[in-house]
């Protein structure tokens, strides 16, 4: 496979990742996906953001997190997050630790 047609799968999948947690899950929390899974849309947003930045373009981490969001984080955040119980952020900090430091 050429490096063009990885580049535009892997932006394809990057879309379709975006889609579902927008369209089809927004229920899904941002602590069920760091304990689960290592990451939450902040950390694509900062993933994002970073990819920008080493090319050149300047944005920022709300710029990010809006087109990781959909819409700025302080609406998805009063529309969409629900609280964390004790055992949800329990959970959190043994992945948050287990995460940290970890080059990917």
């Amino acid at each position: 496979m050429d490096d063009q047609t990885r580049t535009e799968l892997e932006a394809a999948a990057f879309r379709a990742l975006m889609h579902h947690l927008m369209v089809k899950r927004p229920d899904v929390q941002n602590i069920d996906l760091m304990n689960l899974g290592g990451f939450c849309r902040n950390c694509l947003s900062r993933w994002y953001q970073e990819a920008a930045n080493a090319r050149g373009i300047d944005m920022s981490k709300d710029e990010a997190r809006e087109i990781v969001y959909g819409m700025p984080y302080a609406d998805w955040v009063a529309q969409t997050q629900t609280g964390a119980d004790a055992a949800k952020q329990a959970a959190f900090q043994k992945a948050f630790a287990e995460n940290v430091g970890k080059k990917d």
